[in-house]
């Protein structure tokens, strides 16, 4: 539904979008993603923007701590997989089983299956950063309706160092009339580049996680740049109802 099934086809799709897509002035080392997580032909492109800035930490990075919204069922906790690895077209990515043990002696993290059986918004990015990354695993996290303390903590305990990326997965506006969600979407960006901890359900679906994110960048003091923030009237043409897709970098 939101990639191509065969290898083959995967792996070039995505490599096109990554030779095209338009990179950040930032010349410092990208620690935190935010990133889409619609269709490769409605969000792919936005997304690419942040991932090809990981070529320079292509062997470097061994673990991606990656977190997204829950979308099909109701979460009040952070969810995690007893799954031992994810499987995309491109080949498997193992689970980081260590941290996840770790993770849950946190606070507000428990073990779902049903959380992860059908939810995309932390699958979709595993084939980019399979194309981009030599070898690496994931801590796969489905963030639910809890405080950004417990999100922040969470980061916090696995925030590591070069080894580790953190990606936060999250679309914009969503069935906004083009203008609108432009309008709207410029907001929301000022308000990431601001690492507001305020953002709402209606801003960015990712909310939860974004505003735990922006706790521990105002405590590090990390920079964030917009890299690419565009609609699906951008990139897939309708646009009397579209969603907001927008790529920015931490570090």
């Amino acid at each position: 539904m939101f990639y191509p099934g065969r290898g083959a086809e995967l792996a070039e799709c995505v490599q096109e979008m990554l030779a095209t897509a338009v990179a950040g002035t930032q010349s410092g080392t990208p620690k935190v993603l935010i990133v889409p997580h619609a269709g490769y032909s409605y969000s792919g492109p936005v997304a690419a923007s942040a991932y090809c800035l990981l070529h320079a930490q292509r062997q470097s990075i061994k673990r991606v701590v990656l977190l997204g919204p829950a979308h099909r069922v109701y979460l009040a906790e952070m969810a995690l997989p007893s799954a031992l690895s994810f499987a995309t077209p491109l080949g498997e990515v193992p689970v980081d089983r260590e941290a996840v043990t770790a993770a849950l002696t946190l606070p507000g993290v428990i073990v779902s299956d049903e959380a992860h059986a059908a939810e995309h918004s932390l699958e979709v990015h595993l084939p980019f950063l399979q194309t981009m990354l030599e070898s690496f695993s994931v801590l796969p996290v489905v963030v639910g309706q809890c405080s950004s303390e417990r999100v922040a903590a969470l980061l916090e305990a696995f925030w590591g160092g070069a080894e580790t990326l953190i990606v936060v997965s999250s679309d914009l506006s969503h069935y906004l009339p083009y203008a609108e969600a432009r309008s709207t979407d410029a907001r929301t960006t000022e308000l990431i580049l601001q690492q507001s901890s305020d953002l709402s359900g209606e801003q960015a679906c990712g909310a939860y996680a974004i505003n735990g994110l922006m706790r521990v960048a105002r405590k590090r003091r990390l920079w964030v740049e917009a890299l690419d923030v565009r609609n699906s009237g951008d990139t897939a043409g309708d646009r009397s109802r579209v969603v907001g897709y927008g790529s920015y970098v931490l570090g």
